[in-house]
């Protein structure tokens, strides 16, 4: 077996262990006081607006005040649930039940109706706070009456509802008079106090059981192995449902950065200029959404010789430690304000294509992989130890390795660690189905290369074998097809021939992108536009092996069936097929 390294520390090497929430919300507030936390936009119409800065100290201080104000309100051993949009509310919200209060349970605001109801019944939710933006919703859970909450908060001031600011009020007096109940709150890092519902139908999504000791242990390893920087300015833009999210927030915090807030996918690269915007994480999509437009910017202007020529420079004085990308590619980067510096891709696997030039441009863009049960981080990639394609090493703290490889070496990733959840709420049966012995069993397809680096094949669930015993791994494929410029979404999959079962033809199915077709190869008509995917198909069919080719298309411009997280539902996919 190929020897596995750690992805080495070597930024933040002076921070302390934190046990839990409380303590990283007090480490920061005494290591960064005066820095600016959260950036907050209030925004009355086009012409008035205006920015509020709530500092680390500012921010423990209200996280009290309104967990205070929770405690005398009853609140106490309570499961909490929390959602909405991503906003400062939300993350106070979040921050005041773990100070000691309850357990949180963060919910999808993109759920369908039933999946949110069930994932409420199921956590056993008694308190929901929520964003007013969706009182429907709310007033549908209300009217049914199917879950066991009782209480409901708005993020913000609604009408007679109890609200985050007037149980801040009620906690800011409650602190003031002097009684320091809530600040002493015990908290047992080791106990369960979050519960993740996982993506998936209904009857599918899992409760991933966490604890505060999960969470700090990821943030920590994470603060040492990538170069985060109290100076910096990061936008919050994963969902804070989601593990990758929320985690990524708490390194913020952890670092001392500040964060601000996106207004909407279509207004992301305005946010970057507006708030100078020098970090965050993100799916892969959205940096091969960036790539893609400074591309196509850079061929617009005529400029693609210029900047292949700068590329091959750069790189060749960055081999004698002469780094001047930054200075040769001043336009592009000014494209995405000047400022963005570092970028860490998540939750999904990225075009290396995409990843490489942003490193070549002078903007640091590496690879994380993990997953809610590891809460998330397994292993990342910096600046120092990057292989192109790969997801890096573990992380500090822990393991990994290749669980029963076959004559490629290619078998099940798994992983253990302080980060590895405590299993599945109310399901024993997944639950040893995930964690055996100790080991994560992520589900994932990998090989080690030579270097030492872990390389993702695909989902084991996912994996095509063919008559002849091969193994294809769809993922491998769909990166290639991924980048056709007018590719939307992609899926490849096998269909069965013929009687035999065995007998299995790979195939794709193509969301592709109307405009870019009318605009760039003026089509419009759907045969027409048909025969020339299936070009192209053919183009990257002559660059695999013959067992690996595609041997029927599908294309449509409806987009497919996915998870909340923008993970394809292939079962749903393909049985209509």
């Amino acid at each position: 077996m190929k020897e596995l390294q750690h992805l080495k520390p070597a930024f933040n090497l002076d921070l302390p262990k934190y046990r839990d929430l409380r303590e990283l919300l007090n480490g920061s507030a005494a290591r960064y006081p005066k820095n600016n936390a959260f950036i907050i936009k209030h925004k009355k119409s086009k012409t008035d607006i205006s920015y509020e800065y709530i500092t680390f100290e500012m921010f423990r201080d209200q996280v009290n005040e309104l967990g205070a104000g929770m405690l005398q309100a009853g609140f106490a051993g309570k499961n909490i649930a929390v959602i909405g949009k991503n906003s400062y509310p939300w993350l106070q919200s979040y921050f005041a039940v773990l100070c000691g209060l309850g357990t949180c349970v963060p919910l999808d605001r993109g759920l369908p109706y039933e999946e949110l109801e069930s994932s409420l019944i199921r956590s056993y939710a008694d308190v929901l706070i929520y964003d007013p933006d969706m009182t429907d919703i709310i007033e549908e859970i209300k009217k049914n009456g199917k879950t066991q909450v009782k209480t409901f908060i708005a993020m913000r001031e609604h009408g007679d509802e109890l609200s985050v600011p007037a149980l801040m009020e009620e906690g800011r007096k409650i602190l003031e008079s002097g009684d320091d109940t809530y600040l002493n709150l015990p908290i047992d890092p080791h106990a369960v106090t979050i519960l993740l519902f996982t993506s998936g139908t209904t009857s599918m999504a899992k409760a991933v059981m966490l604890s505060q000791d999960n969470l700090t242990s990821n943030v920590y390893a994470l603060l040492r192995c990538e170069d985060v920087r109290s100076t910096d300015v990061n936008m919050a833009f994963l969902p804070y449902h989601h593990t990758f999210g929320s985690t990524g927030q708490l390194v913020m915090i952890g670092g001392g950065a500040a964060t601000a807030y996106c207004d909407g996918l279509k207004y992301l690269q305005k946010n970057i200029v507006e708030y100078k915007v020098s970090l965050f994480f993100c799916v892969p999509l959205l940096v091969e959404s960036i790539y893609k437009r400074v591309m196509a910017t850079v061929k617009k202007q005529g400029m693609e010789k210029k900047v292949a020529f700068g590329r091959k420079l750069s790189k060749f004085l960055l081999k004698f430690g002469i780094d001047i990308r930054r200075k040769l590619f001043k336009e592009i980067l000014d494209q995405l304000g000047g400022n963005l510096r570092f970028v860490i891709s998540g939750a999904a696997a990225i075009d290396p294509e995409a990843i490489e030039g942003f490193n070549d441009f002078g903007i640091t863009a590496v690879q994380g992989y993990g997953m809610t049960e590891a809460a998330p981080v397994i292993t990342a990639e910096n600046h120092q130890f990057q292989e192109y394609g790969s997801i890096g090493r573990p992380i500090e703290g822990v393991e990994v390795k290749i669980d029963q490889p076959n004559e490629e070496g290619i078998g099940e990733l798994i992983a253990r660690g302080p980060n590895v959840m405590h299993g599945y709420f109310e399901n024993e049966e997944a639950t040893a189905e995930t964690l055996v012995d100790g080991w994560l069993h992520t589900g994932d397809l990998a090989y080690i290369s030579e270097g030492g680096y872990v390389y993702i094949c695909g989902r084991k669930k996912n994996v095509i074998v063919l008559k002849n015993g091969k193994n294809v791994y769809p993922e491998e494929i769909e990166v290639l097809i991924a980048n056709l410029p007018y590719v939307e979404e992609v899926m490849v999959f096998g269909q069965q021939k013929g009687d035999d079962e065995r007998d299995i033809a790979l195939s794709t199915k193509i969301v592709y992108k109307p405009d870019v077709m009318k605009e760039e190869h003026g089509l419009t008509d759907a045969d027409a536009i048909n025969a020339h995917i299936k070009g192209d198909i053919d183009a990257i069919n002559e660059t695999l092996p013959v067992y690996k080719q595609i041997l029927r298309v599908i294309t449509t411009d409806q987009p497919m069936v996915k998870t909340t997280t923008g993970k394809v539902k292939r079962y749903e996919e393909t049985k209509n097929l």
